[in-house]
């Protein structure tokens, strides 16, 4: 199962791998060719203050992973919409799977996905990242641009943040990297993989279950 965050800045992997347990609600639509619309200031706002507080994390924290780890993890569950993204990547088998298959499948992809943000941590180096914009496609669901530069990156690398405002309050749904939709294309490599396995969410489980355990023994 291909890990599709590799080469990127630490603050916008550890942003777009966020999960969590629980049952979920609808998955939001996908992400379609955004449409011009006004700018939406406090979607930037929240964005920019957000990656601000990942970067405080980051540079406050240097070299001590064990407390990066678990601010991390706390910061992740605040300003993502974790549920929301948890079901949109099972995609058509969200509306399938038995109650037992969505706590195991919940339980262990939080699990996967906090492995995958973690160990690439280790990747900051001091980059900065600054909002330069946003489009509203809806007045609640807002794709916010911003450019991740310095550290060690040849060239400012460019990050759309998608995020839907609900209950006076803003949360990421899904994260941009070099032009791919990070959670869409999550949810593309677990679809297939289940369709391979004739429907049987059972098979992503043991798969992730199988991928955490090795984490763990390298960890």
């Amino acid at each position: 199962m291909p890990i599709l965050f590799r080469g990127a800045a630490a603050l916008a992997l550890a942003l777009s791998v966020s999960v969590a347990a629980g049952l979920a609600p609808a998955p939001f639509a996908p992400v379609a060719q955004a449409q011009a619309g006004a700018r939406n200031i406090a979607a930037e706002q929240f964005v920019q203050v957000q990656s601000q507080r990942a970067l405080d994390i980051l540079s406050q924290h240097n070299g001590d992973r064990a407390t990066e780890k678990r601010l991390f993890r706390t910061f992740v569950d605040q300003i993502a919409d974790v549920p929301r993204i948890t079901n949109f990547v099972l995609g058509k088998y969200a509306r399938s799977i038995t109650p037992a298959q969505r706590d195991a499948f919940a339980a262990v992809f939080r699990k996967y996905a906090a492995n995958v943000y973690e160990s690439r941590l280790s990747d900051y180096h001091g980059e900065t990242m600054k909002v330069t914009g946003s489009v509203a496609r809806t007045p609640t669901d807002i794709i916010v641009s911003s450019q991740v530069s310095g550290g060690k990156l040849d060239k400012p690398l460019a990050v759309s943040w998608r995020v839907l405002g609900e209950g006076g309050g803003w949360r990421v749904v899904d994260v941009q990297v070099a032009g791919v939709w990070l959670a869409i294309t999550e949810q593309q490599d677990f679809v297939s993989t289940i369709d391979n396995a004739g429907g049987n969410v059972d098979v992503l489980i043991g798969q992730l279950q199988r991928q955490v355990a090795k984490d763990e023994q390298a960890g």
